[in-house]
């Protein structure tokens, strides 16, 4: 079971460009329902579910006494990084759906696959791990306050309260309430102890399943939108570039130890754009648009992490590990 567990995680770059590889050709030669973006928010609760599974909940406050790392974290994600977003923004052009879709994307911390990347990238995933339930609540809380400041007048034109509460109730709350109970049960019976372990593979495949439906719910409406790519890409790769070296240079003015720099390394450059895609969906006027632009920046951060976890891996190791 570890064996195999290990081997997703080594290949899930792979298995998440093959899935949406597999989508996207099956979504050319066959229409596919239109019930299909339907099934997006089940399969992120599950995944976000099996994600929080990995968290030890019942000693989540104990993991969470390092203060200064969890400060640290937060504070690149939630004033640093957005400042840099905000930096960005004169790049794109004068665009309020366009920049809409980038702040939705930029401004929200990775809390599922980055756990995975950051432990090959000999971070310290641990405790990365145990702040993402306080990652998501926080992106939450704030999200709707960037864009706020972002769009001035527009945002209540384009952002709606009950998307936002239930990517909360259904997305956060329910999924780390099961995790909890499923690791309450797991303890005091064999049976879910076994389901318990079995779960533990299931993160990766979780998040290939995702991207699939994702790719294949809105393929066939992405055409009209690709001209707006190339308007993005240059803001993502920048981004990508710039966003681990800002969380790096913070956590070492901090004195974090090498494995906690690289942990706020990784998290400030990984994005959490699948969750935020039904949030961009439910806004008046997504298609196609909104999904073509998040899902670019998944492309290029998946493209970004193979380089994450060979170079910042290198970052700090002449120095007491």
């Amino acid at each position: 079971m570890t064996v195999i567990r290990e081997l997703l995680e080594r290949r899930q770059i792979t298995i998440y460009f093959v899935a949406m590889l597999l989508a996207a050709v099956m979504a050319s030669l066959w229409p596919m329902s239109p019930g299909l973006i339907d099934w997006i928010n089940p399969a992120l609760a599950f995944m976000l579910y099996v994600t929080f599974l990995q968290v030890p909940i019942a000693q989540l406050g104990k993991a969470l006494t390092q203060l200064r790392f969890l400060a640290v974290l937060l504070l690149a994600n939630f004033c640093l990084i957005p400042l840099l977003v905000f930096a960005l923004m004169p790049l794109l052009p004068d665009h309020t759906m366009l920049r809409l879709g980038v702040l939705l994307v930029l401004l929200a911390p990775c809390i599922d696959y980055v756990v995975t990347f950051a432990q090959l990238g000999r971070a310290d995933a641990r405790v990365l791990l145990a702040a993402t339930p306080v990652l998501l609540i926080v992106q939450m809380l704030l999200l709707p306050v960037f864009l706020k400041l972002a769009l001035g007048e527009q945002f209540g034109v384009y952002i709606k309260a009950g998307p936002f509460l239930d990517a909360f109730l259904f997305l956060i709350l329910i999924p780390l309430l099961l995790a909890g109970a499923t690791q309450y049960l797991a303890g005091k019976n064999r049976r879910w102890a076994q389901i318990q372990t079995g779960l533990g593979l299931a993160p990766v495949p979780a998040t290939a399943l995702v991207l699939f439906i994702v790719v294949a719910a809105v393929l066939r409406q992405l055409e009209p939108a690709l001209d707006v790519l190339w308007r993005v890409l240059p803001v993502y790769v920048l981004f990508a570039f710039l966003a681990p070296i800002i969380g790096w240079m913070l956590a070492r003015q901090a004195r974090l130890a090498v494995p906690l720099r690289r942990a706020v390394a990784f998290s400030s450059a990984t994005r959490n754009s699948l969750v935020v895609l039904p949030l961009a969906l439910a806004i008046p006027g997504a298609l196609p648009l909104l999904p073509a632009i998040i899902l670019t920046q998944t492309l290029v951060e998946l493209l970004a992490q193979l380089v994450y976890v060979r170079v910042l891996a290198r970052w700090g190791q002449n120095e007491q590990e």
